[in-house]
């Protein structure tokens, strides 16, 4: 059986060879089949890190492109609207992923590129086995731990995606497989727990149109 639905500037990831034999297999990872430019469309700035306020934070389309697939993969995320959702939640909460750490206003340990909480922070590194002897030097050092997650490109784009596995029910997350900006807007206040703005529903927006979610 073969998937090969490609919207837009995205496919399903996988090839399967015809066999009528063969049972479906499982929904395969999103990927951007052309990452660079979709992300650029959404976020024109993250073209470039040309004058960015804190430079060795910055990454641009190109290079963040990458590990958003990645994290497609290794956290199962299957649909466009979960695909669009988590995309512009980073894109707005790291300003076109210019930053990865909080600076306004400044809360130790809140960072990585969807902006978590060190609590979470805490979870999710717990969560990556390669940081076991790193997170046992940081203790509760809250910005040692953000560091081990901002230093690796894979964990630091990873966290969106992560916390959408884990901290999302699965009632937002069919929603969002609807692509609606009802489901949307569940997701920002139910998963990620803060307020639906305009700047954070245009974002979406973009997003969705990127990702070949119906109705956008």
């Amino acid at each position: 059986m073969l998937v090969s639905a490609i919207v837009g500037a995205l496919s399903l990831g996988i090839m399967i060879p015809l066999s009528s034999a063969a049972p479906a297999p499982p929904a395969s990872p999103l990927i951007f089949k052309r990452a660079t430019g979709s992300l650029i469309a959404m976020a024109p700035k993250s073209k470039t890190c040309a004058g960015a306020p804190f430079p060795s934070e910055c990454k641009t389309a190109a290079q963040a492109a990458p590990f958003i697939n990645a994290s497609f993969k290794t956290y199962g995320i299957t649909s466009n609207g979960e695909a669009a959702a988590i995309v512009s939640l980073m894109l707005l909460e790291s300003g076109d992923f210019k930053y990865n750490t909080n600076h306004f206003p400044g809360r130790p340990g809140q960072g990585t590129r969807n902006m978590q909480m060190p609590a979470f922070n805490l979870e999710y590194a717990k969560s990556i086995p390669a940081l076991k002897s790193g997170l046992a030097k940081a203790g509760t050092d809250v910005k040692a731990v953000l560091a081990l997650l901002t230093a690796n490109g894979e964990y630091d784009f990873g966290s969106a995606a992560w916390f959408m596995k884990n901290k999302c029910s699965d009632k937002v997350r069919k929603g969002l497989k609807t692509g609606t900006t009802d489901a949307w807007k569940a997701y920002i206040t139910e998963c990620v727990g803060t307020t639906v703005t305009e700047e954070r529903q245009a974002g979406w927006k973009r997003a969705a149109k990127a990702f070949g979610v119906p109705g956008h």
